[in-house]
């Protein structure tokens, strides 16, 4: 039986010719409908009449978004550019597109490409290149470029409800590995309240995340719209901000944070993101894969980290809000295993040995080691969040500091400097 193809090529001059050489019964594809545009492209795509989708990289209103709800109704996608056009070729990837063909390909390459991309076979090599790695990072010196030997890390820091100090610890830890020199970019990704602008003294009315996610959909962020978008905080720090208003969550989308994050592995070593706490999918709209979802973000966030940090609070409440938010993770992404961050460690909410006792009970009802205990210190934190400082600029023996360090010398893989002050910020 035909593959049933639908075509979105509108506009080019080639697009009559190729279409009548995939009808040919010797290529198996049967071309079923010729989308005028976007919106024709997601009807058809809606009927069921077709499995695979073939378009241009000039298809107006073309986004990543567009590119998700193909792929949810069933629809694989390959795209074709004009010879040559690396960037238009770049731009398809950015969108979702794993396989993106010369206009001038044959036919037979095409519909062989068509038919993988049904069958979910991986991508195949083309001589369409990514001049993304060839870019340099615009507005910083090549000693402080920030770009990795290869592909970065993006570590996750989630934790559940009740200000476990999530913000504290992403802070800490892409602060730590800047002045460890290694890059590092911080995202905020809380859709409830973001507030790393405010604990850095940046008071960025303009979220540089949304920019980023905004790009990401149109398929035209790069390490120079990167660089642009996120703060310079330190020769090794940069920070994309987050939403000034929780009701703007709708501009996460889940497709556009995956692919920012892609781009953040390219920009620097450690990409660490702050997480908003909640995980629950909306059951009304579950069926519905094309509304938005509020938690999706988050969601995407975690299912494309390398490592995610659930940070929990040290008294009886915290602990059992984490063991909760841990047993709704395992539902919802069943394949990320968190390791456990136990912050505002103290005596007094818990009896006897207070580290002991915390672990016995995430082992127990959650099933969770900890990874690192980090000890409370109300007055350094105080004085950070008073002067919009990082921990090591306000408080620099502070004893969560030098946890901090350590837990950022770990996730980096560099070994932790002894009795090494912090530099402070340039």
């Amino acid at each position: 039986m035909a593959l049933q193809v639908f075509t979105a090529v509108t506009g080019a001059a080639w697009e009559s010719e190729l279409v009548g050489a995939l009808d040919r019964e010797d290529h198996g594809v049967t071309v079923v409908r010729r989308c005028v545009d976007v919106a024709d492209l997601l009807a058809a795509a809606g009927t069921g009449t077709g499995q695979a989708a073939l378009l241009s990289a000039e298809l107006r209103r073309l986004d990543a978004a567009a590119v998700a709800r193909l792929t949810a109704a069933g629809v694989a996608v390959v795209g074709l550019v004009e010879p040559g056009d690396t960037a238009a070729a770049a731009r398809l990837r950015q969108l979702g597109v794993l396989r993106v063909l010369p206009a001038d390909a044959l036919p037979e390459e095409i519909a062989r490409a068509l038919r993988d991309a049904v069958s979910g076979a991986p991508p195949a090599g083309h001589d369409v290149a990514d001049p993304r790695a060839a870019l340099p990072v615009l507005g910083l010196p090549p000693e402080a470029s920030g770009r990795p030997a290869g592909p970065g890390r993006v570590v996750a820091v989630w934790g559940p409800t009740g200000a476990p100090g999530r913000t504290t610890v992403a802070v800490g830890i892409a602060d730590e590995a800047a002045r460890l020199e290694v890059s590092a970019l911080l995202v905020d990704a809380d859709v409830y309240g973001g507030v790393v602008a405010q604990v850095l003294g940046l008071l960025d009315e303009s979220p540089g995340v949304a920019a980023a996610t905004r790009q990401a959909a149109a398929g035209t962020l790069d390490l120079p719209a990167l660089t642009r978008l996120a703060w310079a905080v330190g020769p090794h720090l940069r920070v994309l901000t987050g939403l000034a208003r929780a009701d703007r969550w709708p501009e996460l989308r889940p497709q556009a944070m995956a692919a920012v994050l892609e781009e953040a592995r390219r920009f620097a070593a450690l990409t660490v993101v702050d997480c908003g706490f909640c995980v629950e999918e909306d059951e009304e709209l579950s069926f519905d894969t094309a509304a938005p979802r509020r938690n999706g973000a988050t969601l995407a966030v975690l299912e494309s980290a390398d490592e995610v940090l659930c940070v929990s609070g040290a008294d009886p409440v915290a602990l059992q809000r984490t063991v909760r938010a841990l047993a709704a993770l395992r539902e919802v992404l069943p394949d990320v295993e968190p390791v456990v961050v136990v912050n505002q460690v103290r005596r007094g909410p818990v009896p006897g040995d207070a580290r002991q006792e915390i672990a016995d009970a995430l082992e127990r009802f959650a099933g969770r080691g900890v990874r690192t205990f980090l000890p409370a210190d109300r007055r350094a934190t105080d004085a950070a969040l008073a002067g919009g400082r990082t921990l090591a600029e306000a408080a620099p023996h502070s004893p969560l500091r030098t946890g901090l360090r350590t837990l950022a010398a770990e996730l980096c893989g560099v070994p932790v400097p002894t009795g090494a002050r912090g530099r402070r910020r340039r």
